[in-house]
């Protein structure tokens, strides 16, 4: 939708300065100017638009799901700084870095996984 918006806004631009343009040739037209002027400023309005849209969508949010496959059991994770009890509401992805949370004492730490041998 976006690239189609900016076709018919660079078209309308164009042709609205081409308007313009003819309005000061060997014969005046006087109409031609107040047409020009419309169709240009409904493309920059256009254009308008579209930016700030383009704003608005990038602050959109991204929620990152993973599942699992079979039965995955898991232990209780407990707070490094407190000892509290932490569960799967504590834990978040910010930049791609899985964060702890503790509800107890508000420590924010990365989430490691220790080798197993």
């Amino acid at each position: 939708m976006k690239t189609i918006g900016y076709i018919v806004a660079a078209i309308l631009i164009f042709f609205g300065v081409l308007f313009i343009w003819g309005a000061f040739g060997s014969t005046p037209q006087p109409g031609w100017i107040v047409v020009g002027v419309l169709s240009a400023g409904i493309g920059l309005t256009i254009l308008y638009l579209i930016s700030r849209k383009a704003k608005a969508e990038a602050g959109t949010q991204v929620t990152l799901k993973i599942d699992l496959p079979g039965n995955v059991g898991m232990d209780t994770i407990k707070c490094k700084s407190c000892g509290g009890t932490l569960t799967a509401e504590n834990i978040k992805v910010v930049n791609g870095a899985p964060m702890v949370t503790c509800p107890y004492c508000h420590t924010v730490y990365q989430l490691t996984e220790d080798p197993k041998w």
